[in-house]
């Protein structure tokens, strides 16, 4: 990196937000929720104050990546992941959320 991209305040180097490089972000519906007691669940996400809702929802009982829920979220599920369909509304109060990973619609659509 050039140092026309960084300066120095107080002895702390800092660089353009433009010159680094970001990782992939996603921003649509699709979600998955890792809920409190181990509960991990995609679906398309809605929240209204405290109460949540995942339509369409699935189980994620088997993962099965080899570099976790950040492959799911990018590549939709593999060959090895295990989805129990919950055929309906997932309800659950925000407080259960544990963390959401927003997904790539295009890779979950015919799942979720």
């Amino acid at each position: 990196m050039s140092k026309e991209n960084e300066i120095e305040v107080n002895g702390v180097k800092y660089i353009r937000k433009d010159a680094v490089k970001s990782s992939k972000e996603f921003n649509g519906k699709t979600k998955i929720v890792i809920l409190q007691r181990g509960w991990v669940i995609v679906g398309k996400f809605e929240r209204k104050g405290s109460d949540c809702k995942l339509h369409n929802a699935s189980v994620i009982r088997n993962w099965g990546t080899t570099k976790g829920l950040g492959e799911l979220a990018e590549g939709g599920k593999t060959a090895k992941t295990i989805l129990e369909k919950c055929f309906g509304v997932v309800e659950f109060d925000y407080l259960t959320v544990v963390a959401t990973v927003a997904c790539d619609e295009s890779k979950w659509s015919a799942d979720v």
